[in-house]
């Protein structure tokens, strides 16, 4: 597509790419003209302007979930303020369906856990200002074998999807009869476009492939790493492995290190403000995995932090990555904001409680700029710092900020 018909939000993710490289200067030579060439090139949906935020069935529920359970997950979603905040998905996972399709062929509705239908649930759901989200697999079955996967029903299954009034798929990658992913994924993302609904699609790859180099004209967002567990190996490990492909998300595009584990218990408070902290600041999507109608208010308290959520939602849209690394465990990550602020997470992968500091010199400041140093779990503000920001860190937390340079 040549520049003079990109959209507003293909132009801003280019513009994003170059401030990216000029801010940071940490954006692989090798893939720079790549990415500018995959950004003119996005899923034209209109949709993931800013990552999606939501909630999943999997990480807490698995396959044990019914048509109940999700309405009062939609129920939750709004009762505890969370939809006021942006997260407006409420996403179906494997399990939802019939291990076999109808006469016609269609994928139908699992009766005794689903009896109303899916199309009612979504009615429901968008009856509370939310959306629906449902799964399926670019395979011959979804990963828990229970239901069939969309792999040579993609036109069909998309058009179903959209009947019902589903808003987002996510597509799994199992029994996939080792035929490529950039193969299979184009070929739902063409059905949906083409189903006459606007369903965000988000690709569930695993980063096998590495879908980052090549999906951004087929999906809203992929994968790049394998499932997330609740425990601190698995989150600090995705987060790394995310790391890597920073320079390729943007507006309309987003990595995905998968969904958050907050409020599932394996993991301390400091543990789970990092992973959200993280998430945020990496333009990951916000995809709630816990029990919203019985959270505590620790997960509350971190999964309504609207600054924290901000950062995530920046229209700017760069995705902020880890920039400087003291040993093995005291870590800066930062990204630019809008209104040329940065973000920063200052976060201590250690045993003991260390001081960690990011000189302006690491994040694109000039040494002379005077900031305020907005805390974004303190809530407070610090006026007229220069040359650096410093916190005194906990085990396995973070501190985060926001720096508004001075006029």
């Amino acid at each position: 597509m040549m520049p003079s018909t990109m959209t507003a939000v293909q132009l801003c993710c280019c513009l994003c790419l170059v401030m990216v490289t000029t801010t940071f200067g940490r954006l692989h030579p090798r893939n720079l003209t790549d990415n500018r060439l995959i950004r003119r090139n996005l899923l034209g949906n209109g949709l993931g302007g800013t990552p999606q935020m939501g909630w999943s069935s999997w990480n807490h529920f698995a396959c044990n979930i019914h048509e109940s359970m999700i309405r009062e997950t939609a129920d939750a979603m709004v009762s505890t303020g969370l939809s006021s905040l942006g997260y407006e998905y409420i996403n179906i996972d494997d399990c939802w369906a019939e291990q076999n399709r109808d006469s016609q062929g269609n994928m139908v509705a699992k009766g005794s856990t689903f009896p109303s239908g899916i199309k009612a649930l979504a009615d429901y759901v968008h009856g509370k200002g939310l959306k629906l989200g449902l799964y399926s697999d670019a395979g011959t079955q979804t990963c828990s074998k229970t239901m069939p996967g969309s792999l040579g029903h993609e036109y069909q299954d998309a058009n179903t999807f959209a009947s019902w009034g589903v808003d987002y798929l996510k597509y799994d990658n199992c029994n996939n009869e080792n035929r490529s992913p950039r193969e299979r994924y184009p070929t739902m993302s063409k059905a949906l476009q083409n189903s006459g609904r606007a369903i965000f699609y988000s690709i569930c790859e695993w980063g096998g492939d590495n879908p980052a180099t090549w999906a951004s004209p087929v999906g809203n967002s992929w994968r790049t790493t394998g499932d997330i567990s609740d425990d601190w190996g698995s989150m600090t490990s995705r987060a790394d492995m995310n790391d890597q492909w920073a320079s390729y998300a943007g507006p309309g595009g987003w990595n995905d290190p998968d969904m958050l584990e907050v409020g599932n218990g394996g993991m301390s408070f400091g543990e789970y403000r990092s992973h959200f902290s993280i998430w945020a600041l990496a333009k990951a999507p916000l995809i709630i995995g816990c029990d919203l109608r019985s959270m505590d208010q620790s997960a509350h308290d971190i999964l309504s932090n609207s600054e924290v959520i901000a950062v995530n939602q920046d229209k700017l849209g760069v995705q902020g990555r880890k920039i400087k690394e003291y040993g093995d465990n005291l870590q800066v990550w930062a990204g630019p904001l809008s209104g040329n602020r940065k973000a920063v997470v200052l976060w201590n992968r250690g045993s003991s409680k260390a001081d960690i500091t990011a000189q302006w010199s690491d994040i694109g400041l000039d040494s002379s700029t005077v900031v305020d140093a907005r805390d974004l779990w303190a809530h407070s503000t610090k006026g007229s710092v220069k040359g650096q920001i410093s916190a005194s860190v906990e085990p396995h937390d973070c501190s985060m900020f926001v720096l508004t340079p001075k006029k």
